[in-house]
């Protein structure tokens, strides 16, 4: 199964559209989607702070700020094709 890791924190708006707009294509796309909390961890606290949201897919870096649902859509239709 693809997953999807989404780095964010509470009270940050681009996290809650990122989230929403991830949620919102879950079903139809199937991927998990995995939430991280960066303030729950120093690490991802240091690296991430300044890109929320981070979008991760099967372990490779794909968004800073948004979600491009375009490039999503592509990305989820050529998974594991090559």
């Amino acid at each position: 199964m693809t997953t999807i890791d989404l780095y964010g924190r509470d009270g940050c708006h681009l996290c809650a559209d990122a989230r929403a707009q991830l949620l919102a294509l879950q079903a139809e796309l199937g991927f998990t989607l995995v939430e991280h909390d960066i303030e729950a961890d120093d690490d991802l606290h240091r690296r991430y702070l300044e890109r929320i949201p981070v979008v991760v897919l099967d372990g490779e870096h794909l968004f800073d700020f948004f979600v491009d649902e375009a490039v999503l859509r592509d990305r989820l239709g050529t998974v594991g094709d090559g």
